[in-house]
């Protein structure tokens, strides 16, 4: 069985997912993360005064602990609307909590995300799928801002989007266009130090009292500003720069980040073992969890 966890308010102590676990919803929160090969904060806030807001988030770690998967979504609208995305969400999570290869999810997530939001509305959502032994991270993009990657070998900031060209093949597993669907699975690796932070629209459409938008470039400009550190300092500089930039204009949408480092000492498994030479792995890693 699956262990469930609602996100909510702000806590010094992180969530340390375990295995079968799924951690998230819609809440306000601002929480450190402990995960199979990765450390991590995550923050959301409504723009409203309820706790609940149009930003939904999700972490999952599968049975033996070495596949995690984080999504973010943003749904135009809060209560109602907001609430069904993130049920949908949990429950596609859990059912797909063991497997790396992220299409049949997409696929379900596609078809009833056009059964479930009208045309006024819309809804975006960013997947990744993360393979502790192989430091290897699969993700899709749904209509999502394509979340920053900090490169710690060359300390360089980019993005992290479906065109990159560290993209790389891994056996067995599909990539690239997700059949019934306009999305593309894509796979790299991140390396010791390296950092990965999605975030919704809501901050890179924040407005300074002159009314300008922050946009992409003020938010990589703000990142290439901050200490590479700990995800919870960064986040607290993060916080406080983009509340620098907005001044007295009150936030105009939901905001969620989510900063997640692969620690300097994160070990690589021996080449002979690792997922992308494991025959029928990567359609899911089940075959090594069972």
């Amino acid at each position: 069985m699956t262990s469930e966890k609602s996100t909510s308010g702000s806590e010094s102590r992180p969530a340390v997912l375990q295995c079968m676990e799924i951690w998230g919803g819609n809440h306000r929160v601002s929480h450190a993360l402990e995960l199979p090969g990765l450390t991590g904060w995550l923050h959301s806030e409504p723009t409203e005064q309820s706790s609940e807001g149009g930003d939904v988030h999700y972490v999952s770690v599968c049975s033996k602990g070495v596949l995690t998967r984080l999504a973010l979504a943003d749904v135009s609208g809060h209560g109602q609307s907001a609430g069904s995305v993130a049920a949908l969400l949990r429950s596609l999570i859990r059912k797909h909590i063991d497997t790396w290869d992220q299409s049949e999810l997409m696929r379900e997530l596609n078809s009833s995300l056009n059964s479930q939001v009208t045309h006024s509305q819309y809804a975006s959502a960013i997947l990744f799928a993360y393979y502790q032994p192989t430091s290897e991270l699969v993700f899709t993009n749904a209509g999502h801002p394509p979340a920053l990657w900090y490169h710690g070998g060359t300390k360089t900031w980019d993005w992290l989007e479906s065109a990159t060209p560290l993209a790389h093949v891994i056996e067995g597993l599909p990539l690239g266009l997700i059949d019934g669907t306009d999305y593309v699975q894509v796979a790299v690796s991140l390396l010791p130090d390296d950092l990965v932070i999605p975030y919704t629209d809501g901050i890179t459409e924040a407005r300074n009292p002159d009314g300008e938008m922050l946009g992409r470039d003020g938010l990589l400009a703000i990142a290439k500003g901050l200490s590479i550190d700990e995800p919870a300092q960064m986040a607290e500089r993060l916080i406080a720069r983009l509340q620098e930039f907005r001044g007295t204009t009150p936030p105009g949408d939901d905001c969620t980040f989510c900063i997640l480092r692969q620690p300097r000492s994160q070990k690589k498994s021996d080449p002979s073992t690792t997922v992308n030479k494991a025959v029928g792995v990567a359609s899911s890693v089940a075959s090594l969890l069972g």
